[in-house]
């Protein structure tokens, strides 16, 4: 369960990029072009992305906004992805 085999979906996938597949949310191990094979890792720390106007302390909650492919504090319309593991400027 901690890497889960995928067929790339629309648009394909990037090494190293976060994407939400339904209710699967994982980082694309590899780069692939749509109906292509890839996988999806499902746990560890990463360094992702974020808004940059966003100060974060460790331990918030941590959104995936798939219109910006941003990490983001706001729930708002995103997608739960985890917990800062540690504390990041703005």
């Amino acid at each position: 369960g901690e890497t889960i085999d995928i067929v790339a979906p629309s648009g394909g996938v990037t090494s190293g990029l976060v994407y939400v597949i339904g209710s699967l949310i994982g980082v694309a191990a590899t780069t692939a072009t749509e109906g292509e094979g890839s996988a999806l890792v499902t746990t560890g720390v990463y360094d992702l992305a974020k808004v940059s106007a966003q100060a974060w302390t460790q331990g918030a909650k941590i959104y995936w906004d798939s219109a910006t492919k941003l990490a983001t504090t706001t729930s708002a319309g995103n997608t739960l992805i985890g917990i800062a593991a540690a504390a990041a400027g703005n």
